[in-house]
Parts: structure tokens; C-alpha cells; sequence
């Protein structure tokens, strides 16, 4: 679950989906497409699902430290959150921060159906005030940067929040690469908080991404449709399998989308792409983490490991880093 250019436009969705689906060998999507306005409800839905534990987790430690996250910070502090959804867990972190003073929250989200609903989960929040920014990841901190610049803000310390394991979308190598460059956005002495999961048994994986009621399955098909309803492509959903391939070695769970048969697909204007019986479209990786690298992975990135809480119920880990003052 990412520009001055706000939201991925149909161009930019043309053009990636090209990219993708015509390069030789296995056939990719970019997993940010997942959330449109039905694959953010269908999100959602697996989140409270018993077999993904992971949103559970990491409510369970939000709901349980948030008073001495926000603690660990200035009174006067800003929030931020990178994909943030429908700010439901982040509600926990910015009541705590409101009883302290009247606080900023910047949520960065690309669907604008997941920010509309998180300004409807938060209303009433007393000295709260919301600024939507309509961004991928790093254009939205860039956008932030500039709003820290205004009189009332400037000084103040950041904390920006990456719940949910979101970074297990990147490869291992990628993850670091990247939170080196949300360090740059970054104020020494602002603060991270990074939700990671934790690696767990094939068979525990395997159900979470790959439940009995077939909420996650509707998730990866949608974006199929997405693509008839957007791009004016013909997929025949009913000839697409939901596939989860759990790579222990690699701690790494792939999301595929399986061809039940040879068929041939057409991408206005003009391309038609032949997909093989049983070939796959590989759509989204949640890289899995263990706890003994979460702060060598923070101290390469720029930033040292302030506090770590672990949920053993599911295995999943909130980590508080804290920019250091050199420059990344």
C-alpha cells in the first residue's frame, strides 16, 4: 500500500502497465495500483480479517504506546504518515498528541477515497488539524517540506509514521535505499515510526495473504478490473487464479494473478499481449523482517533506533528511529 503531479493519471497508469505486462520475461504490475477507490474498501476488509493479523498487531501497540511515542517528542509536534489510509490506527498516536497541545497531521496517501474516509474517521478530533496531501511517498514529504517552511510551522519536530508494514513492499536493498531518501525530507531530531512484520511460518503466511473467504483473492483480481474500467482493457476476470507464493529463503510473500489458459488480452490503442496457460502476473511483494536488523537497517539509513515494541502474539514490530543530525 506514493508529485507535484498528484495522483497517477491515466497516462502514467498506460504507461506503467505497458512497462509491465510487454517486458520478456515475468510480466509485473506496480502494487500502488492495488488502491483505487474498490481495492482501498477491499484493503480494508482484510485488514479486519483474523487470518492478517498484521493490522491487529500493529493496533494493539499503537493503542498501547502512543502516549509514550508522542512523549518522546516536543509538545509543539507535527505528524505526518506516508500512505496512510483511513488513519484509523494513527487516531491512537494523534488523540495522545492532542491532549498534549493542538497538532498538524499531513497524511500522504495516492487514493483520494482513502483520504476523504480518513478526514471522516477523524472528525471531532479536538485540535486537530488536517492537511490532505494527494502524493506518492516522496513528492508528498517534498510537499511537506514546503509547508514546514510556513511561520507557524517552522521549527516544530516532525514524527511521520510508516504503519503497516508498507516497507516490506520494497526489496530488501530497495527498503534502505528508500528510507534514505525520506531521511533527506527530513529534520535532524524529527522522528520515524516504522511498522515492520515480522518473519513467521510459510502456512501462517500463506492464509494471511491468501484467506478462506477469498477477500484478499477480490483485492488482487481488482486490479484487473481496474484496468478494464481505466485503460479500456479486456481482461475476463473468471480466467484469472489468485496466487501466493510464500519464498522462505527470500522472506518474501509474492501476490500473483495465475492465466487459467492461453488468452490474449488488448491494451488500447493498439498492443495485444498472449499470456500462457498457468503464466502469472506478479502484482505485489511483502518482504518479511527479522528484529535483530531493524536498527542496523535504520542506522544505515540515517536514523538511530530510539525504542522497539514487539507484538508476540502475531510478530509484528513498531520501531521508533530518530534522524541523526548528519546530512543523507
Amino acid at each position: 500500500m506514493l508529485a507535484s503531479a498528484a495522483l497517477p493519471d491515466s497516462g502514467l497508469l498506460a504507461q506503467d502497465v505497458r512497462a509491465g505486462l510487454l517486458r520478456p520475461g515475468q510480466k509485473t504490475l506496480p502494487c500502488k495500483y492495488l488502491y483505487d477507490e474498490v481495492g482501498s474498501l477491499l484493503f480494508e476488509a482484510i485488514s479486519a480479517l483474523p487470518e492478517y493479523g498484521l493490522t491487529a498487531a500493529g493496533q494493539r501497540l499503537i493503542r498501547g504506546h502512543a502516549e509514550e511515542i508522542v512523549s518522546a517528542f516536543g509538545q509543539q509536534l507535527l505528524i505526518a504518515e506516508l500512505g496512510s489510509g483511513t488513519a484509523r490506527k494513527t487516531r491512537w498516536i494523534l488523540k495522545a498528541q492532542c491532549r498534549r497541545a493542538p497538532t498538524a497531521y499531513f497524511p500522504i496517501e495516492i487514493s483520494p477515497a482513502a483520504l476523504a474516509r480518513s478526514q471522516r474517521e477523524l472528525a471531532g478530533l479536538a485540535g486537530l488539524e488536517i492537511t490532505p496531501l494527494a502524493h506518492e511517498y516522496l513528492d508528498g514529504l517534498q510537499a511537506l517540506e514546503r509547508q514546514r517552511t510556513h511561520p507557524r510551522l517552522r521549527g516544530r519536530p516532525l514524527l511521520l509514521l510508516f504503519l503497516g508494514s508498507s516497507l516490506g513492499n520494497f526489496d530488501p536493498g530497495e527498503a534502505t535505499t528508500f528510507l534514505r531518501a525520506v531521511r533527506r525530507h527530513l529534520h535532524a531530531g524529527d522522528g520515524l515510526l516504522l511498522g515492520l512484520d515480522l518473519m513467521k511460518p510459510a502456512a501462517q503466511l500463506r492464509l494471511a495473504y491468501d484467506d478462506p473467504a477469498g477477500v484478499t483473492a477480490a483485492f488482487n483480481k481488482n486490479l484487473l478490473a481496474r484496468l478494464n474500467r481505466e485503460l479500456g482493457t479486456d481482461f475476463d476476470l473468471t480466467q484469472w487464479q489468485h496466487r501466493v507464493v510464500v519464498r522462505g529463503g527470500a522472506r518474501r510473500v509474492e501476490m500473483h494473478l495465475r492465466s487459467r489458459r492461453e488468452q490474449k488480452v488488448h491494451l488500447p490503442p493498439a498492443e495485444t499481449i498472449v499470456f500462457r496457460r498457468g503464466e502469472t502476473i506478479w502484482t505485489e511483494s511483502s518482504h518479511k523482517f527479522r528484529r535483530k536488523e531493524v536498527g542496523p537497517m535504520l542506522q544505515e539509513a540515517g536514523f538511530a533506533l530510539d525504542r522497539l515494541w514487539e507484538d508476540e502474539e502475531w510478530g509484528f514490530v513498531e520501531a521508533l528511529g530518530r534522524a541523526s543530525g548528519q546530512s543523507w
